[in-house]
C-alpha cells in the first residue's frame, strides 16, 4: 500500500498528483520509447550551409530567463542603429533542426503541444536531452538559432526587421531578479555581466530599446496587466511556502522584445504569402463587467470595447494603489478572456490581440516549450528557403484548434496541482478567515483568491451578489489535497477592489 499524502514528501505526492491529472486531461506525462530512442540517437546539430547561415557568435548574446530555467530558448542582443535607434537581436533556438516534422520527438510535442509547469516538477514537451542541452541555447556553446533583427527608432516605432539563420553563442546566463535589481540600482551587478567585455552597456541599451518599445505599444492601447504567480518553496522534498512573482524590470525588457519578435514573424510570414497560426486575444465579450469595474473606481469607460481606454484606467489605478494593482489586473484578465490560436490564410482578416493592441502576432520565441513556436519556425525556415509551406492550410486548422485545447489542459493541470499545493498548506487552517478577491463569477460558480499564500478557491457558501472584482473576506471550510479542491464560504463583502 502506497503511502497517504499525509505522510508522503510533498513533492513526490504533487509529482503523482500532475502526472495523474495530466492523463485526466488528454496529456501524455511519459515520452514514448520511440521518441526517447530518438533523443538518444540525435547526429550532431547540423551546421552546413555556411552560405545560409551567418556567424553571430562574436556578438555578446545573453540569456535572461528564471532563476531555475534550463530550458533556454532565446538570447538578444543590441547595437546602436543610425539616427539615434537601436538595433535589436532576437535569437530563438533553432529547435526544428533535430526535431524534424513526422518524428516520434514530434509526435509527443505535437499531441501536448506545450511544456507543462506544475508545482512539483515540469513535464517536458521534448526530453532534456535535448530542451535543456542539444537545443537549449545554454552559456559556452555555439548554437543553430534564427535570429530576429529590428531596428527601434527614438519614437519607439520599429523601422525594419529581418530573419536569418545564425549560429550563435550564450556568453551569460542571467536571471531575472538579479538582472532587473541591478537596472533599477537596488542590486550588485550580477557577477556574469562583468565577465563579457561590454555585455553591461549593451544591456542597458537593450533597456532603453524595450522602453521605446514599451512606450509605443501603450500609447497603441497595450494593456499593462500585472498579476501575481505562486512560486513553491520547497526544503528539501517538503513544501515550506508560496511566494508571490511579479513583473520586474527584466521580465518586461524580454517581454518587450519577444512581443516585437513575434510581430516582425507574422509581417515576414504574410510577406512571403504562407498561412500560419496566429495568436489572438479577442474583444472581451464581458466589457460591460469591465465598465461596471472601472465605475466602481470613480473612472468611465466607453460603452464599446476601447483597448486604450482601458490602458488609461489601469494606469491610474496603479498610481492609486500600486500594492493592490495586481488584485484590479487579476479582476481584469479574468474579464477580458482566454486568448487562442487561430490558423490565418493569406487575404483573411484575422482578429487582432486586444491585450497587446496589435494586429499581427503569432507565437515563435519558445520552441522548447511550446509547439506552435516550433511549428511557426518551420514556416518560417521554409521562406527563408524559399521552399512551399510544411503543412496544408487544413493541417494549420485543425493544428490551431488542437493547440487551443492543449493548452487549456495544460493550464487546467498547472492550476489544479498548484491548489494542490495549496492544500497541503491550508489543510492545519480550517476554519480561519482571510481576505481575497472573487475572481470569477457565473453559473458555474463563484471563486476567490486570498492574498497568501495567493491561491483561488470555490466559493460554496455566501456568494449571493458576489461579483468579480469583489474584495471580501471568507471562511477556509475544507481543503482535499487529491482533487486540488480549496472551499470557502463568504463571511462579508467589502468595498469593491480601488
Amino acid at each position: 500500500m502506497s503511502p497517504s499524502p499525509a505522510h508522503s514528501p510533498h513533492r513526490s505526492v504533487l509529482h503523482d498528483l500532475a502526472a495523474r491529472v495530466m492523463v485526466e486531461r488528454g496529456l501524455l506525462p511519459d515520452f514514448s520509447a520511440a521518441a526517447l530512442a530518438e533523443a538518444q540517437q540525435l547526429p550532431p546539430q547540423p551546421i552546413d550551409g555556411a552560405a545560409a547561415i551567418r556567424h553571430l557568435t562574436a556578438l555578446p548574446w545573453s540569456s535572461i530567463d528564471n532563476d531555475t530555467s534550463r530550458d533556454l530558448d532565446q538570447l538578444t542582443v543590441a547595437e546602436p542603429a543610425a539616427d539615434g535607434g537601436i538595433r535589436i537581436l532576437v535569437a530563438v533556438a533553432d529547435v526544428d533542426a533535430l526535431v524534424p516534422k513526422g518524428s516520434a520527438l514530434d509526435a509527443h510535442a505535437r499531441h501536448n503541444t506545450t511544456s507543462v509547469y506544475t508545482a512539483a516538477a515540469i513535464f517536458p514537451m521534448l526530453p532534456e536531452v535535448l530542451s535543456t542541452d542539444r537545443t537549449s541555447l545554454n552559456p559556452g556553446h555555439d548554437r543553430l538559432a534564427v535570429v530576429v533583427t529590428m531596428d527601434v527608432a527614438e519614437d519607439g516605432t520599429v523601422q525594419r526587421s529581418e530573419i536569418a539563420r545564425a549560429r550563435v553563442h550564450n556568453h551569460a546566463k542571467l536571471a531575472y531578479n538579479g538582472v532587473a535589481a541591478w537596472l533599477e540600482g537596488t542590486g550588485p551587478m550580477p557577477a556574469p555581466i562583468g565577465g563579457v567585455t561590454g555585455l553591461a552597456d549593451n544591456l542597458r541599451l537593450q533597456d532603453e530599446a524595450a522602453h521605446r518599445l514599451r512606450r509605443v505599444r501603450r500609447e497603441h492601447g497595450a494593456l499593462t496587466l500585472e498579476t501575481i504567480r505562486a512560486r513553491p518553496v520547497f526544503a528539501g522534498d517538503d513544501l515550506r511556502d508560496l511566494e508571490a512573482e511579479r513583473k520586474n524590470r527584466a521580465t518586461e525588457l524580454i517581454e518587450d522584445f519577444m512581443i516585437a519578435a513575434n510581430g516582425a514573424t507574422a509581417r515576414f510570414l504574410e510577406g512571403h504569402g504562407f498561412a500560419m497560426i496566429r495568436r489572438v486575444v479577442r474583444s472581451p465579450k464581458r466589457w460591460e463587467r469591465i465598465v461596471a469595474l472601472a465605475r466602481e473606481h470613480g473612472d468611465d469607460l466607453p460603452q464599446a470595447p476601447e483597448p486604450a481606454a482601458l490602458e488609461a484606467f489601469l494606469d491610474r489605478a496603479r498610481a492609486r494603489d500600486p500594492q493592490r494593482f495586481p488584485d484590479v489586473s487579476l479582476a481584469v484578465v479574468k474579464l477580458l478572456g482566454a486568448g487562442e490560436y487561430v490558423a490565418d490564410v493569406p487575404g483573411d482578416d484575422a482578429p487582432g490581440h486586444f491585450g497587446l493592441a496589435v494586429k499581427d502576432y503569432t507565437h515563435s520565441t519558445a520552441p522548447n516549450r511550446r509547439y506552435a513556436d516550433l511549428a511557426t519556425q518551420r514556416l518560417v525556415k521554409a521562406a527563408l528557403a524559399g521552399q512551399p509551406s510544411p503543412y496544408g492550410v487544413d493541417e494549420l486548422k485543425a493544428l490551431a484548434a488542437h493547440l487551443t485545447a492543449q493548452e487549456d489542459a495544460a493550464n487546467k493541470v498547472e492550476r489544479q496541482v498548484g491548489k494542490s499545493a495549496a492544500a497541503l498548506l491550508l489543510r492545519s487552517r480550517v476554519g480561519d478567515v482571510f481576505s481575497g478577491l472573487v475572481t470569477g463569477a457565473s453559473s458555474k460558480g463563484t471563486w476567490a483568491r486570498i492574498f497568501h499564500p495567493p491561491v483561488e478557491g470555490r466559493v460554496v457558501r455566501g456568494f449571493e451578489a458576489m461579483d468579480v472584482g469583489d474584495a471580501v473576506r471568507v471562511r477556509l471550510l475544507d481543503v482535499n489535497v487529491e482533487r486540488g479542491f480549496i472551499d470557502f464560504a463568504g463571511v462579508d463583502r467589502q468595498a469593491r477592489v480601488r
